[in-house]
């Protein structure tokens, strides 16, 4: 039978009881050696089947698994010091337990990077398990029993994953769980009645595999997720933040200059609540870029729209502070009557002050 990974005790951040480290770092190192000897075991079926090109990246990454789980280990063995742990050493070991793996090794293909010891140690038994029944790999000879009850273990394990999903993904986990409880006990129940369950076995034990694999890294993903989501969600509330003050300037250089540039402010409300997957948030952080861009060119349109009136009015008080005749007097005053009519049409004001600054330096004053 293969090695099934012990259950951690505790939480992140939990000081945990010393007996109940004691019996899980035990039962770990135990685990390892038994699941190191079946990875070198399926390495050489491996190398000696017609699957070599098929199935050496998932034996690499059980060894990467292996690999990064028994470093993590070390660590915690050497924290554990023969028990001498105070406090402090056994929240240290909970972090060790509970937090991400990291180091060589664990940011290779299959979502390794990011998980936990106890993530680890069931997405290790969920690939040796089905690296077995692609190897036709039995532990315990051909018994059906013996594979029936590694069903069953993976079944508990998919029980426990599936209540770890989010609301929106819980049903169709809890669905997909469901069938395959539903084919195992059918194909127990044939098997019992002395049935030949030998085809049916192998299809359930590979999607069961499969769907364990999926729902573990799924998890890494959502937690990697999100960080991500709460600066996203951080942008959206920025620039939803932004939008009142957009809609006030609008407003205001509307009545203040025409013809005013024709740019709609974007509802940040019509992009939806923030995503969960990563897929979604791609497409979610794009259209936010989007926004944010058009947000910007309304900004600068309609600011510099304004921004051209006042400094109109600043030419045309500069203008007629200078050496003056009755000419530029009265073109001065045209030019302070357009600029006083709201809206300011802009197209008549702009020649209007420049002909007063050209006059005026005919004059020799100040343009």
């Amino acid at each position: 039978m293969s090695a099934i990974a012990p259950a951690a005790p505790g939480r992140l951040g939990e000081q945990l009881d010393p007996q109940r480290l004691l019996t899980y770092l035990t039962a770990l190192d135990t685990w390892l050696v038994s699941r190191r000897a079946e990875l070198d075991e399926l390495d050489a079926a491996v190398q000696a089947s017609a699957h070599v090109a098929e199935l050496t990246a998932d034996v690499r990454l059980g060894l990467t698994l292996w690999q990064a789980i028994r470093t993590r280990a070390d660590l915690m063995l050497t924290t554990w010091d023969s028990g001498r742990v105070g406090p402090a050493e056994r929240e240290k070991l909970s972090q060790l337990i509970w937090g991400r793996l990291e180091g060589p090794g664990t940011g290779g293909p299959g979502g390794v990077s990011g998980l936990s010891v106890p993530e680890a140690c069931r997405l290790s038994d969920a690939l040796t398990a089905q690296l077995r029944q692609r190897l036709q790999l039995d532990p315990g000879g051909s018994a059906v029993a013996v594979r029936l009850k590694d069903l069953r273990a993976t079944l508990e394990r998919l029980r426990d994953q599936v209540a770890l999903e989010p609301p929106d993904a819980a049903a169709a986990a809890g669905q997909q769980l469901a069938r395959l409880a539903t084919r195992l006990q059918n194909v127990g129940d044939k098997a019992a009645r002395g049935g030949d369950v030998g085809g049916l076995l192998g299809p359930l034990e590979a999607e069961a595999a499969t769907f364990e694999r999926d729902l573990i890294v799924g998890g890494v993903l959502r937690r990697q997720n999100a960080e991500r989501v709460a600066r996203i969600g951080a942008a959206r509330a920025a620039l939803a933040a932004r939008e009142p003050g957009l809609r006030a300037l609008v407003a205001q250089a509307v009545a203040t200059v025409t013809p005013a540039p024709k740019y709609a402010v974007p509802d940040v409300a019509n992009l939806g609540p923030v995503p969960g997957t990563t897929a979604e948030l791609d497409a979610f952080e794009a259209r936010l870029a989007q926004v944010g861009q058009a947000m910007d060119l309304v900004e600068s349109s309609y600011a510099g729209a304004l921004a051209e009136v006042a400094q109109l009015d600043a030419d045309l008080a500069a203008i007629a502070a200078g050496p003056s005749d009755a000419t530029l007097a009265s073109m001065v005053a045209a030019a302070r009557g357009v600029l006083a009519l709201r809206p300011v049409p802009v197209d008549a004001a702009r020649p209007l002050v420049a002909g007063c600054r050209a006059y005026a330096a005919s004059l020799g004053g100040r343009s």
